[in-house]
């Protein structure tokens, strides 16, 4: 995770330098950029914490997991903004744990041109908050056999 986070960092860094480039100022909601990156952590390694306990248990987990991640490219707003989504679908689609941490950089970035759904951005934070707890759990609760399966 923390190669990940300096992957990050440089692209913010070369964000940053568009951002001069193009005398983009950002508003006072840059900000918040640090708690969507903890989410974005959270969230990360909540997910971590899983494929972890599964790839120990089921040796051949590891090949389904580049098949989850594309999946969940395409079912999260990477590449299109979650307003897209009708109304009366997105609070299921916020479902989606990472719906709130994309949507919530970029408002930061941008600004009030994308607002947060609040409603499914509190649902996304508490399933990420849900899944991490659970994560913990599982992780601890295979941690005890990891020997003897190894």
């Amino acid at each position: 995770m923390i190669v990940n986070l300096i992957d990050f960092l440089i692209s913010f860094m070369i964000l940053a330098c568009l951002m001069i480039w193009y005398h983009f100022v950002p508003g006072w909601s840059i900000l918040f950029l640090p708690l969507f990156l903890f989410l974005a952590f959270v969230a990360s390694l909540s997910a971590g914490l899983y494929v972890a306990a599964l790839n120990v248990k089921y040796r051949d987990f590891k090949y389904i997991v580049p098949f989850v991640v594309q999946f969940g490219l395409y079912i999260s707003p990477v590449g299109f903004s979650s307003s897209v989504i009708p109304e009366k679908w997105r609070l299921l689609y916020s479902v989606n744990p990472i719906v709130g941490v994309i949507d919530g950089f970029r408002w930061a970035i941008i600004g009030d041109s994308s607002p947060i759904y609040v409603p499914g951005f509190l649902l996304s934070i508490a399933i990420t908050v849900l899944f991490f707890v659970f994560g913990i759990m599982y992780f601890r609760k295979m941690e005890r056999v990891f020997a003897d399966l190894v």
